[in-house]
């Protein structure tokens, strides 16, 4: 497959790493984010962090949508590092995204609540590793119908929540 049959956005990147369901509902416009809590206090906490930054809210080939950017880093801001892995699939996906177009940067995470930035590089392990996330995207949004639920440690704080479990045996 070439880079253009690949594309995803950062968002089915961080899914990928956080459920396969969840990347395959939100994929196929079955969105329940705008209704919930913890969606809307992320998006204020975004719309409220690092107000004096120049560069908010890059969108890239109507692909990306990066928080933040300037010439040496690209960052996103969240509102926890409990999905840390996620965060950084999405942020090395932003940096492989520009590398493809020439641009380098490093990125940064940043997590206001805990005080905290950790900095992401694009090694060449992830040069390798993207383009296979972005062929199992791919795969999972062709699918007929989404996989199968797994019971995660975080379901119970996940929009989709009431979707996959209510009426379900705990």
């Amino acid at each position: 497959m070439q880079w253009d049959d690949l594309k995803a956005t950062g968002l089915q990147v961080q899914y990928l790493k956080v459920c396969e369901r969840k990347l395959w509902l939100h994929s196929h416009q079955l969105g329940f984010e705008d209704e919930d809590d913890k969606v809307q206090q992320g998006k204020v906490l975004h719309d409220t962090s690092y107000q004096r930054q120049k560069s908010k809210e890059v969108l890239i080939e109507n692909l990306i949508r990066i928080d933040m950017m300037d010439k040496h880093y690209v960052g996103e801001v969240k509102s926890s590092s409990k999905m840390g892995q996620a965060d950084k699939a999405q942020i090395l996906y932003y940096l492989f995204v520009l590398e493809q177009m020439g641009i380098y940067r490093k990125g940064k995470i940043h997590y206001p609540k805990e005080k905290r930035v950790d900095e992401i590089e694009l090694t060449e392990e992830d040069r390798e590793a993207i383009p296979k996330w972005l062929a199992q995207i791919q795969q999972i949004i062709q699918l007929d119908k989404p996989p199968k639920k797994k019971k995660l440690r975080y379901c119970t704080k996940c929009a989709y929540y009431s979707f996959c479990w209510v009426g379900e045996e705990e």
